[in-house]
């Protein structure tokens, strides 16, 4: 049985950073594309950023880029976003989303598993 759970939402300063990390257990994940979606209220899901668990290639959403970075730690099957110069309009419950694919997918009807999120607010 698959489980990803988050960790590393906060409240922080616009500018400032935060670093999410998402534990994933149940299986071996060399075959899965990993990705972070977000949701703010009364805005539909968003595709953030992906990476594939084998060979480490990323791709992120344009509102990403520059930003935010996404990493994985085979030894402790985690991933994890690095959140950077952050703003009010990137609030959001941050979901952590696994997918039964050898290339990066960013549709989230895509992704096999899901976290239960973690809310990241950014003040301004």
């Amino acid at each position: 049985q698959v489980q990803l759970v988050e960790s590393g939402g906060g409240l922080v300063q616009a500018g400032g950073s935060l670093r999410l990390s998402c534990a994933a257990s149940g299986r071996t994940f060399i075959n899965y594309a990993m990705a972070w979606f977000r949701q703010a209220p009364g805005k539909e899901r968003e595709f953030v950023a992906a990476i594939r668990w084998s060979g480490g290639n990323t791709y992120y959403a344009d509102s990403a880029k520059g930003r935010f970075t996404i990493s994985r730690l085979n030894a402790k099957n985690t991933v994890s976003l690095q959140m950077n110069s952050l703003k009010p309009e990137d609030t959001a419950v941050y979901y952590c989303a696994a997918a039964v694919s050898v290339t990066i997918v960013t549709h989230g009807s895509e992704y096999n598993y899901w976290g239960q999120g973690t809310q990241v607010t950014v003040s301004s």
